[in-house]
């Protein structure tokens, strides 16, 4: 296990960013790993299990977002063992949400499992949410 080629999944990463923003699910499709115990949770619904809910996950995420790029990543912790690393950032980007024409600034918090497989790092989970500045307690009570 090299940490270059883990950076260099986490660079595709981000590469997958700009091109979700801009409508296009491609890039994570390839960086996710091919087997059925990957997990994908977005802001747009709940957790998806398995390589064709993330897919279809992804798909719809995607059709949310156009004409957008990445325009920075924070890391804020990266752990790495073996086998497995987590990487946790907050992604900072612009693009046009839903129908809108407009570019508007979007951040999502990350959290990104990578899985050595086969001598690649495969990402295996990721959870982005628009939690990125304080919210009072109540912001956790179901409606």
């Amino acid at each position: 296990m090299k940490s270059d080629d883990l950076d260099s999944a986490i660079e595709q990463s981000h590469a997958a960013l700009s091109a979700i923003l801009k409508g296009d699910p491609s890039l994570y499709k390839a960086l996710y790993s091919h087997t059925e115990d990957v997990t994908l949770g977005n802001p747009f619904g709940p957790y998806a299990r398995g390589r064709k809910q993330v897919e279809a996950t992804l798909e719809g995420a995607a059709s949310h977002y156009r004409d957008g790029e990445g325009t920075g990543v924070e890391l804020v912790a990266k752990y790495v063992s073996d086998g497995l690393a987590c990487v946790v950032e907050v992604e900072r980007g612009r693009t046009k949400v839903g129908g809108a024409e407009e570019l508007v600034a979007v951040a999502v918090r990350v959290t990104s499992l990578f899985r050595l497989e086969q001598g690649a790092w495969k990402l295996v989970h990721r959870h982005a949410d628009p939690i990125t500045t304080p919210r009072p307690a109540s912001s956790v009570i179901s409606r």
